[in-house]
C-alpha cells in the first residue's frame, strides 16, 4: 500500500565503518557471514545460492593469478561482459592484489572497446565469451600492453583459444591454490588513498573519459550508505544493471559488500520481470527507462482492456493519484479517501506489485529526468520510487530523496557529506569527500571540471528552500531561442513521452530558433502492440515480434523494422501522437511548446550511436546526423506535422 513514512532502524552491520579499503571490507565481510549467501545465479531452471565463502574462494583464485602474472599495485585489468557472478569474482580479485579495476559495456563497438582497453592501459582483460574475443581480434594490433584475456564461457571458441596462447579459460584460473598469505600482505599494502576503479562516462558529448575514483571516495559512501536507505535483515535486491556503470558498481554491488545484503543476478535483461516474482527483493534499482516502459505497458494494456476494467483502473488511479498529492502537499488524507484507496489497492494496485513479487520497500532510480506524471502514478499504485542524484565523478550519489524525506520530482537533499550551491549561471556544484580524483590521463579536462575544489556537474538546477534540489538539464543541452530564452529540453521531451505510451523518445530542437519543432520515435514493442489491435498483423507473428524484443530489447529484425516503419507512417498513428504532443504542450509554458514534429521510421539505437549503452540519448550525434531533418522542419511549409500555429 501506499506509505510514505520512513521504515524502521537499520540492523545490518557496515563493514566499512571499521576498514579502509574495498579489498579489506570484502575481507571481513567474508570472515563475518561466510556460510551465509552472497547471491544467487539461476541454473538448471533453479537458483543456486554462493556463500561468502564461495565469493572469497574463487575471488582468491582470481588474486592468485593475477599474482602469478607479476601483477603490480595500480596495474589495470578490465571486465568486459554482462552482469554475473564471474565479474564480481575477477573484480574482487584484481581489489584484492591493489589492482585498479574497470569495467567496459558488451555493447560497445570494437573500435570503443579497444579505446578503453587500450586507453586504460589494460594488462588483463576478461571477457564473457566468443563475441568480446573476436572484438579484441578486430583490433589486437593496438592493444600491445594487453597480456592476457581470460574467457567465462569458451563455448564456440575451441578452435581460438588453441590458437591464442593470450586466451586463457576461466576454468584454468580457478584452479589456481589460493595464496592467502600474498593476498593478505596485498590488501595490508593498498593505499587508502590511491586510485580504486577507473570508470569510462558514456562519451555524450566525445570519446568517453576515465574517471578515476579512490578507495577512499568509495568508502566515504559505503561509511554513509544507511543514510539514504537503510538495510534490514531479511532485505535482497536483484541485479541487472550493467556493472560497467557506476551506480551498479559502487552503490549496488560493493553496497552490497557493505551490508551483507545478498542479491539474486537476472539471467539477463530480457528475464528480469519473469525472474524478478520468483526472487521477491526488497530493494530493487533501475534507470528511469524502466519505469517507462513498464508505465507505457501498463497504459496500454488499460487501452486494450474491455470498458469495464477500463473504468475500475481509471477510479483507482484518480484514487491513488489524490492519496499523493495531499501526502506532497503536506495535508492529511480524509478517512474516506483511505477507505477508497483500500478498495482500489485490493482491486487494481495490488495485483501491479505482484509483477515485481510484491515485497519491495523502495525502488531507486537515477542517471536521467523521470516525468512527474509517471513518479506519481508509480507512488499511488504503492511503488515507493525515490529519486537520487549523482555522477561518476562524484563516486556515483550526492543527493537522495529518502523514506520520511521525499519531494516528488526533486532528486532530494545532499547528503551530510556533500555541500551543494547553485553557480550564477544556474549550474550545481558539489564539494565533498567524493569528488573523484579526476580523469586518467587527461588533466585538462580535470581543471575544466573541478574549479577551486567544487565539482562543475555540468547540469542546471534549482534548489527550494527546504534544499530539495531539481534537475532541470545538463548545461550544454540548454535551448537558447532566438528570443533569447533558455529552456530545458529534458523537461519538454518528458511530457512527451508521458503523453502517449506510443512514444518511446522525443528530441527537442530549438537552439537559435524562433521555436521549437521535435523528432519522434515509436516503441518497437508498442508498435507490435498497435499492429495486433488493428488486426494488421496475426497474433502468432505479434507474439514472435514479443518474444524476440523480450530475449534482447536492442535487437531488431528486418521484419520488425518494416513493421516499426509501417506504423511510424500510419496516418491514424501519426494523428493520434500530434494529438499527445498538444496535450503535452498544454503542460508546458508557450515559449517551451513543440510547434511541428518529425515521426521517425525507427527507434533511436545504440548501434547508430544515437543512445548510450545506459539509453540516453546523445543530443550532440543527434543534431549532428539529423541536421537536415531539423532543417526541413523549419524551411518546407509541407515537410513534417504541425501540433500548433508558430
Amino acid at each position: 500500500m501506499f506509505d510514505p513514512s520512513p521504515p524502521t532502524a537499520a540492523s545490518a552491520e557496515y563493514i566499512a565503518r571499521r576498514t579502509e579499503t574495498v579489498g579489506e571490507m570484502f575481507v571481513q565481510r567474508a570472515a563475518r557471514d561466510g556460510d551465509k549467501p552472497a547471491f544467487y545465479f539461476k541454473s538448471g531452471g533453479q537458483w543456486q545460492p554462493v556463500s561468502w565463502n564461495g565469493f572469497a574462494e574463487r575471488a582468491g583464485a582470481v588474486a592468485s593469478y593475477l599474482l602469478g602474472l607479476g601483477l603490480q599495485h595500480g596495474d589495470k585489468i578490465c571486465m568486459v561482459g554482462s552482469t554475473n557472478p564471474e565479474w564480481c569474482y575477477c573484480d574482487i580479485g584484481g581489489q584484492l592484489v591493489g589492482a585498479v579495476t574497470l569495467g567496459a559495456y558488451p555493447t560497445l563497438t570494437p573500435k570503443q572497446l579497444a579505446y578503453i582497453l587500450d586507453h586504460a592501459d589494460t594488462k588483463v582483460a576478461f571477457v564473457e565469451g566468443l563475441e568480446e574475443i573476436n572484438k579484441i581480434l578486430a583490433r589486437r594490433d593496438e592493444l600491445t600492453k594487453l597480456e592476457k584475456v581470460v574467457v567465462w564461457n569458451t563455448e564456440g571458441a575451441d578452435a581460438l583459444m588453441e590458437a591464442h596462447d593470450w586466451l586463457v579459460p576461466f576454468e584454468r584460473v580457478l584452479e589456481t591454490p589460493v595464496d592467502r598469505a600474498a593476498i593478505d600482505s596485498r590488501v595490508a599494502a593498498i593505499d587508502p588513498n590511491g586510485t580504486a576503479i577507473i570508470v569510462y562516462t558514456s562519451g555524450t558529448t566525445g570519446p568517453p573519459k576515465g574517471a578515476m575514483i579512490s578507495q577512499a571516495n568509495i568508502m566515504t559512501i559505503m561509511r554513509d550508505q544507511d543514510e539514504a536507505f537503510s538495510v534490514v535483515e531479511g532485505d535482497c535486491s536483484m541485479s541487472f544493471l550493467p556493472m560497467a556503470h557506476v551506480a551498479e558498481r559502487v552503490l549496488a554491488f560493493y553496497g552490497r559488500i557493505n551490508t551483507g545484503m545478498p542479491t539474486y543476478f537476472a539471467s539477463s535483461i530480457a528475464k528480469v520481470l519473469e525472474e524478478v516474482a520468483e526472487a521477491r527483493p526488497t530493494v530493487f534499482g533501475s534507470v528511469p527507462r524502466i519505469f517507462e516502459k513498464a508505465y507505457a505497458k501498463i497504459m496500454s494494456a488499460v487501452e486494450q482492456a474491455a470498458p469495464a476494467r477500463q473504468r475500475i483502473f481509471r477510479w483507482a488511479e484518480r484514487v491513488g493519484r489524490q492519496a499523493v498529492q495531499l501526502w506532497q502537499a503536506g495535508k492529511p488524507i480524509p478517512f474516506g479517501l483511505k477507505l477508497k484507496y483500500r478498495l482500489a489497492d485490493r482491486l487494481v494496485f495490488s495485483k501491479l506489485r505482484a509483477i515485481f513479487g510484491g515485497r519491495v520497500q523502495f525502488f531507486i532510480t537515477g542517471a536521467a529526468p523521470i516525468a512527474p506524471e509517471i513518479l506519481e502514478f508509480f507512488w499511488a499504485a504503492g511503488f515507493p520510487i525515490f529519486e537520487v542524484y549523482g555522477m561518476t565523478e562524484s563516486t556515483v550519489i550526492t543527493h537522495a530523496n529518502v523514506p520520511g524525506r521525499t519531494k516528488l520530482g526533486s532528486v532530494g537533499r545532499a547528503l551530510s557529506v556533500v555541500e551543494d550551491r547553485i553557480a550564477d549561471d544556474g549550474e550545481i556544484l558539489v564539494r565533498s569527500k567524493l569528488v573523484f580524483q579526476g580523469y586518467y590521463k587527461n588533466p585538462e579536462a580535470t581543471a575544466e571540471t573541478i574549479v577551486d575544489q567544487w565539482l562543475h556537474t555540468g547540469d542546471i538546477g534549482k534548489k527550494d528552500d527546504e534544499g530539495y534540489l531539481y534537475i532541470l538539464d545538463r548545461k550544454k543541452h540548454i535551448i537558447i531561442t532566438a528570443g533569447g530564452k533558455n529552456l530545458t529540453p529534458a523537461n519538454i521531451e518528458n511530457e512527451i513521452k508521458a503523453s502517449d505510451p506510443l512514444i518511446s523518445q522525443a528530441h527537442a530542437h530549438g537552439d537559435k530558433r524562433k521555436y521549437l519543432v521535435a523528432i519522434v520515435t515509436v516503441g518497437a514493442g508498442e508498435a507490435v502492440e498497435w499492429a495486433r489491435q488493428q488486426g494488421s498483423i496475426d497474433g502468432a507473428t505479434a507474439d514472435k515480434h514479443i518474444k524476440d524484443l523480450t530475449e534482447n530489447p536492442l535487437a531488431r529484425s528486418a521484419e520488425l523494422e518494416a513493421l516499426l516503419c509501417e506504423v511510424a507512417l500510419n496516418v491514424d498513428v501519426q494523428a493520434r501522437i500530434v494529438a499527445s504532443v498538444k496535450r503535452a504542450n498544454e503542460s508546458l509554458a508557450k515559449v517551451e511548446t513543440i510547434k511541428k514534429i518529425h515521426i521517425l521510421d525507427r527507434e533511436f539505437s545504440v548501434a547508430e550511436d544515437e543512445l548510450t549503452p545506459t539509453l540516453k540519448m546523445k543530443r550532440k550525434n543527434i543534431e549532428t546526423k539529423f541536421k537536415e531533418t531539423f532543417d526541413q522542419l523549419y524551411e518546407d511549409e509541407a515537410f513534417g506535422l504541425v501540433v500548433q500555429s508558430a
